[in-house]
């Protein structure tokens, strides 16, 4: 009959433990190890800058690291960050510093999640024509949104197209995500290749923040010239999406503006809307429709047509004046009898801050003006006509049936001005 023995039975159960207590020990110093690499900021920052990375179809490195931190949730400082198309020579995105922290289920997730706390940047600079081709480039529906649950920070940024750029941007984001509408604070100062500066503060939302989206900005903006300004709050809503360039699709604006020049102050209200497209350096609003509403020399007026805003500016508008502005030079009888609107043709062409030349075409019953002139020397005759020329500045020309001057009725009247600073040109059609 077999016996058991329990001295070899003790034996097993020892040799069992050792060898569980040596897995246990591989594990754990795994386990160090892997922390150790972790910790190492050399290794944590590519790691965590090609997670975003390759989530966007970008390469993302980072000259220097900063401090980090893993207690709670992991925190990373990096500086001198590039994120670049693969192959491409000039980056989508620069920034001197990025923070980002980022849960440790991201990290665990190798990607498969792209899920971060907080991000900051620091003097970021973003390229609007390599951000274009990037997004041509995008499978439709493949770039992912990343969600920032406490949100995204922007200091002393700056955005460069083809002759105009943004400025000083400060932007402030509560957090994003993919399935959330978009909100953000965004301040900063649009500057054109042609001498236009527009400082703004604006309320950014958008209905998603993948394209396309419905898009809504309210908030102050404030165009300067080189002798003007033109402070307004407004309100802008459109669809945007990145077709063609980028464009806003059925866009509305509305603005309570003031216009300041000198010693002149006029307030006014306008609204614009058509579709507006940014490509290739230009912001070009194609169709255009727009109703000014002014008093004292503002006028009342409704137009459409077309503008292309740059380095520089061009303007072609169609429409009518509902009334000659009672600031504006008395028109002689029986022009200033009638209460006919004053169909006009309005074509600018030269550069942004509205030094250039402008042509008009503008009719009153049988009468018709074509004329070309500077804005501002007009504007500036206009204001001081009892004191000065009675003649304006402007090159052009005069025709109407009848003219009643000084007591004196003029059949067939044709009067040509012809000021020698205003270059000839063929008057538009």
């Amino acid at each position: 009959m077999a016996t058991s023995n329990p001295m070899a039975g003790a034996g097993i159960k020892h040799r069992r433990r050792k060898i569980v207590l040596l897995v246990l020990l591989a594990l754990l110093l795994s386990a160090a190890l892997t922390t150790r690499w972790l910790l190492q900021p050399e290794r944590l920052a590519p790691a965590v800058l090609n997670l975003i990375g390759n989530a966007l179809g970008l390469e993302i490195t980072a000259s220097g690291v900063g401090e980090y931190r893993l207690r709670g949730t992991p925190q990373l400082i990096v500086r001198g960050v590039s994120a670049r198309e693969p192959g491409a020579a000039t980056p989508v995105l620069t920034a001197e510093r990025i923070l980002i922290s980022v849960p440790w289920s991201t990290l665990r997730a190798r990607g498969r999640e792209l899920t971060a706390t907080r991000l900051e940047l620091d003097a970021p600079v973003l390229d609007v024509a390599a951000l274009q081709h990037w997004l041509a480039t995008r499978p439709a529906g493949a770039t992912r949104i990343p969600t920032l649950t406490d949100g995204l920070r922007i200091i002393d940024g700056q955005v460069e197209g083809q002759g105009w750029s943004l400025r000083e941007v400060r932007a402030e984001l509560p957090q994003l995500s993919a399935k959330q509408p978009l909100r953000a604070q965004l301040r900063g100062n649009y500057r054109s290749g042609g001498g236009v500066q527009a400082p703004f503060d604006l309320a950014l939302t958008l209905v998603r923040p993948a394209l396309p989206t419905a898009l809504g900005l309210a908030g102050e903006i404030a165009p300067t010239g080189g002798n003007w300004r033109l402070p307004a709050r407004l309100k802008l809503s459109g669809q945007l999406r990145s077709e063609a360039g980028m464009q806003l699709q059925r866009f509305r604006l509305g603005a309570n503006a003031r216009y300041v020049a000198r010693d002149t102050a006029q307030s006014f209200a306008l609204g614009l809307g058509g579709s507006l497209r940014v490509a290739d350096g230009q912001v070009e609003l194609l169709p255009l429709a727009l109703a000014l509403r002014g008093s004292g020399a503002v006028p009342t007026l409704d137009a459409g047509g077309q503008a292309q805003i740059g380095p520089a500016l061009s303007v072609a508008l169609q429409g009518q004046l509902a009334q000659w502005p009672d600031a504006w030079p008395a028109l002689p009888a029986p022009l200033g009898r009638s209460q006919a609107p004053l169909p006009f043709a309005l074509d600018y062409r030269g550069p942004a801050d509205l030094s250039g030349i402008a042509q008009l075409q503008l009719q009153r019953d049988n009468t018709r003006f074509s004329g070309r002139f500077r804005l501002f020397e007009m504007q500036s005759w206009i204001e001081h006509f009892e004191q000065g020329s009675p003649l304006p500045p402007l090159r052009g020309s005069l025709s109407a049936p009848r003219l009643e001057i000084s007591g004196a009725v003029l059949e067939g009247v044709e009067v040509r001005i012809e000021d020698p600073t205003i270059p000839e040109q063929a008057p538009i059609e």
